[in-house]
């Protein structure tokens, strides 16, 4: 049976971030993940895991300037120093958070930059961040991202995704496999699946359309699992939707989800 964790950037989001933490654990999360920690204190985040008894299985590396636009600095060229400082910040949060996966977001190239400049400066920004991670034994990963939800983010399918990767050529490099954008971009879901699993190392969902729970949209979810079960695949899935009940309780209200589907939280907290 998959494993499920909570993107606390999505879930619960009535609550202030840090309470999220023991929604996921009373809900039966044993695993959560998020977008950026670097607003809030590591030693904070770190006593909220511990006191719910969670592991952090994934966050982003420093996106840029959210506010201004910038969705991951790696492909834009001039930026470079940047991005290295970047890579040092989210390996110190990583360190002391105990995530063994860091994801690296590709970015949006600036008018004006083309596409081989801007693959050649993510492929050499990815080389360093994955030498950087190795000696920590830190995964880094590549996410494919709709170009529907972000319109422009230069990495949108994951054929893409898995020749850049190669380009790369780093043993501790893998693909990161969101099952809704890939789904939007038309991707033959049980097909990577079966072909790319080795290179997969987490996995993310929501239905489509409306990027709700599974089971809102036209996105076969029992058979999804039933395959990713047949697989083996041991990595986590991230539950990174937006629920639909976006009102007070309308996370919990939507795991519903969950036993539809025939899975289960594997957590059991009082």
């Amino acid at each position: 049976m998959p494993k499920f964790a909570a993107n606390l950037s999505m879930l619960w989001n009535e609550l202030p971030f840090l309470d999220r933490f023991g929604a996921a654990a009373r809900a039966g999360f044993q695993a959560v993940e998020f977008l950026f920690p670097y607003d809030f204190a590591t030693e904070e985040i770190a006593h909220r895991l511990r006191e719910n008894r969670l592991a952090l299985v994934l966050h982003n590396m420093p996106p840029g300037d959210w506010a201004a636009g910038d969705r991951g600095t790696a492909c834009i060229p001039g930026r470079e120093t940047e991005f290295r400082t970047g890579v040092a910040q989210a390996l110190d949060c990583a360190q002391a958070l105990g995530v063994p996966q860091l994801h690296c977001m590709a970015g949006i190239a600036p008018a004006g930059v083309s596409e081989a400049q801007a693959r050649a400066t993510l492929v050499a920004n990815l080389r360093h961040a994955a030498q950087a991670a190795r000696e920590h034994g830190i995964r880094v990963l590549l996410e494919p991202i709709n170009t529907f939800d972000m319109p422009g983010f230069f990495v949108s399918r994951p054929a893409q995704a898995l020749a850049i990767l190669d380009e790369v050529g780093s043993d501790n490099l893998f693909l990161q496999y969101d099952l809704y954008h890939a789904w939007r971009m038309g991707d033959d879901l049980a097909r990577t699946l079966r072909t790319q699993l080795p290179r997969i190392a987490h996995m993310q969902l929501a239905d489509s359309p409306g990027r709700h729970e599974p089971g809102t949209g036209d996105m076969d979810y029992r058979s999804l699992f039933d395959l990713i079960d047949e697989l083996g695949y041991g990595g986590c899935i991230g539950c990174e939707y937006r629920p639909r009940d976006a009102g007070a309780g309308g996370t919990d209200v939507g795991l519903a989800w969950v036993a539809a589907h025939g899975q289960a939280l594997q957590g059991e907290h009082a």
